[in-house]
Order: structure tokens, then sequence, then C-alpha cells
């Protein structure tokens, strides 16, 4: 069985910048929810005095990750916020000091099982560095029995390429990261899967991996979206995630390449997820298409006027890539961990607006497009007579909102949308 799928304008016009550090912001707010689960609760208040690395908020919640200051410097208010999600979570704004100074409490971890390891892992705060934004220590302690670690490389998203950076310019943290991996969790193999328009890093990645025979680099198709989880786990090992299952019930762990990397350099220096590499891109309105490193919660306009964005003509701002990307609200809004990339598009103008959507014409090209075939028109209808029982006949929550739907539909209908919204319909009827 052949998944489906759509081939996209890379538009990877970074792929080519090294990535160089943003200059210390003035301030950071940095949330208290940056992962699937329960927000965490601060543990600073007010006037407090914080140091990098430390860690700054916490929950004893299963699901959650903890949080650390990026900077240095004086907490300068704990107020609420409105996260993408529509939630609200605590957020913490800290006025920088310039000076960086370590938290002394930094070490790096010592490790001797994978006890020690999962629980360094949770101490480092990381979280899925590829948007999934799933904490790392529960992903990497299933149940289940593994034998595969996949380590999705693809980055199918046009503009993105702060992966890709990340394996060019330090492939050996991939190699190490998964090596220790495979090490604490007994997991006897790995496959890094890499877009075959990539054949730089699928060059470097096969020389470092070369020494060991549980690493191997598989080269796949440019196909959107080719670094979801569940295609990524077919095309590299054959193997269906059915509804309702984890990868882990496949006998795999699926971690982002970006992941790995951090996970070598954590366990070497103990300094927890406080910063990351995003890809700054976008139209004409972008002065300096650029890959930085930046402190976590950042504001968004300090990046923009890095980037040299013309802000008077930029309309359109996303955080990630223009298929499953997030719209930003406010420009002073905050790089979060799950962050790959800020997008900035020019205003819509009568000459290039987007059409009126029309009627559904019934060519099928939406069914063509989407990676588990199922069958949009259908979940259309279901979803406008409230169906819950043709919902979950048509299977709609295998809909990952990729967009393929929605980018192929010559009648430009919001069909990803319309099926995001029967997807939230069927979760609330099954809770009742």
């Amino acid at each position: 069985m052949k998944l489906g799928g759509i081939k996209l304008h890379h538009c990877k016009n970074t792929e080519d910048s090294q990535s160089t550090v943003l200059p210390l912001p003035a301030k950071v707010r940095i949330p208290m929810s940056m992962h699937i689960g329960a927000p965490c609760k601060p543990l600073v208040k007010k006037s407090d005095i914080v140091t990098v690395g430390q860690k700054i908020g916490d929950t004893d919640a299963f699901m959650s990750a903890p949080i650390h200051s990026s900077v240095s410097g004086k907490v300068t208010n704990i107020s609420d916020y409105r996260m993408s999600s529509g939630n609200i979570c605590k957020i913490i704004e800290i006025e920088t000091d310039g000076k960086q100074t370590i938290c002394p409490d930094i070490q790096s971890p010592d490790l001797n099982n994978k006890e020690s390891f999962i629980k360094a892992i949770r101490e480092s705060g990381l979280t899925g560095m590829g948007g999934a934004s799933f904490p790392a220590h529960i992903k990497l302690n299933p149940k289940q029995n593994i034998d595969t670690l996949c380590i999705n490389a693809a980055e199918c998203e046009p503009y993105i390429t702060s992966d890709y950076r990340q394996m060019v310019e330090a492939p050996e943290e991939v190699i190490d990261g998964i090596l220790n991996i495979l090490k604490f969790l007994s997991i006897p193999k790995c496959i890094i899967g890499i877009e075959s328009n990539k054949p730089k890093a699928i060059e470097l990645l096969t020389q470092k991996a070369e020494p060991y025979s549980q690493i191997k680099v598989l080269t796949l198709p440019c196909t959107y979206p080719q670094g979801a989880e569940k295609v990524l786990i077919y095309n590299a090992l054959g193997r269906i995630v059915m509804e309702g299952q984890l990868p882990a019930d496949q006998g795999v762990i699926v971690m982002n390449v970006s992941s790995a990397a951090f996970v070598s350099r954590y366990l070497k220096t103990g300094m927890p997820m406080i910063s990351r590499i995003i890809t700054v891109d976008g139209d004409d309105v972008i002065g300096k298409k650029c890959n930085i490193t930046v402190p976590i919660g950042t504001p968004v306009i300090d990046v923009l006027n890095f980037a040299e964005c013309d802000l008077d003509r930029a309309e359109r701002l996303l955080y990630g890539g223009p298929m499953m990307g997030v719209s930003i609200r406010d420009v002073n809004d905050p790089v979060i961990k799950s962050n790959n990339a800020i997008l900035a598009f020019k205003k819509f103008n009568k000459k290039n607006a987007s059409p009126k959507p029309t009627a559904c014409i019934h060519c099928g090209s939406c069914i063509k497009a989407c990676p588990f075939h199922l069958i949009p028109p259908d979940i259309a209808h279901a979803y406008k007579q409230k169906d819950l029982q043709a919902l979950n006949d048509l299977k709609v929550n295998l809909c990952m909102n990729c967009g393929c739907c929605t980018y192929v539909c010559p009648a430009k209908r919001p069909v990803a949308e319309t099926n995001q919204f029967a997807k939230a319909f069927v979760t609330s009827m099954n809770k009742k």
C-alpha cells in the first residue's frame, strides 16, 4: 500500500545559512506551558534574581516537563498568558542583566542505568523539537518493548532548515545522542530518515554512522508529510500505527533529529533546554533570511528585527511552516521550545487575495492527497449532520491536520479546518 501525500515547493532559502546567535534580548517572557500536558507552576516570584539554566517552573503532574531560565537577570512580572491553543498559563518575564551568569547547579548528569537516564532527560526539560511538544522523558520510557529508534530528519515543511543546519553543522551530536539513547534504553537499532533533497546531510550522517552497525541512514522521497510519525514509520519500517495506537505499540520510538542532538549536549554539559535554532524566512518582507539560535522566551519582535523584517508590510506571521504552522497573534509573544521557524509574509491585496470557496465538485483530489486515504467530503457531510457514528466509521481521528487536502482543493474549501471541527465534535461527544 502506498500512502498519499503531495509534492511541494520546498523554498529552502536558508539551507546554506550558517546558524548564528541572536544578540541577547532586553527581556524574555517564558510561559509555564511549552509541552503537551499540565502547565508548570512558577518556582520564582517577582523581583527574584535568576541565572541561566535555573529551574523556574515545575509540577508533580505526570505529563509535563520542567522549565528553565534562558537568561540571567531579574524577574519583573508573573502574569497570565493566553497560548495559541486558547488555554491560559502563567508567564514569567525576566529583564536580562547582560551577564549570562550560569546557574551553580548546572553539571553533567551522573548516569549508570535506564532510570538515571530517564530522570536526567526529565530534568533537562526536553520536549519534542519537531513541533509536537511531547515530554521526551515520557516518550523515551514506554511500557512496550522497543526494537527501533526512528530519527525524524525529514524536515518536509517548506522554508524550514533548522534541523538541516543541525545535521550539517554538528552531525556528531546527532550520532552521539542516538548512541546514548540506544545504550540506556537497550534499543538494538536506529534508522535516521532524511528526505532526498538533503544530500549533504545524508552524506555527513552516513559517514558519522559508518562505525556503528546499529545505525542506518535511510533516504526518503520528497513527499509531504514525510515527517509525520505514522508516515515515517510506515516508509521506514513498513509498520502501520493503527487508530488509537502510539508508535511504541509498533515497537518504535520516533524522535526529532534536533532532539537527539540536544540529548548529546545535555549529557555532556548539564545545560537544560534554554535555546534552540530557528529558521526565519518568508517572502521579500524578510531582509535577512537566516537560521539563528534564540533563547527560549525571546519576543518574536526581537527575532524579526534581527532578520530585518519590514513590519509595515508583514501581515502574515507564523510559528512553524506554511502547512501546519500557527499564526502569531502578537509580535511580543515569545519563542517557545517547539518553535522551529518564524515566517513572515506581506499583506494581501485585491490581486493576490485568496479566492472565496465554492461548492465541492467531488473531484477526489483531497482523498488522493490524504496520507491515510481519508474521505474529507464524507467527513464534512457527517459533521454537518452531527453524525457521530459516521465520523467514527470514517476514522476522522486519524486526521493529523497536515493540510494536504486544503492545499489541493480546486474549490478552495477549508477542508482541513472542517476535519478539525469534526474531530473536536467527536472528542466532545465521546466524553459525554
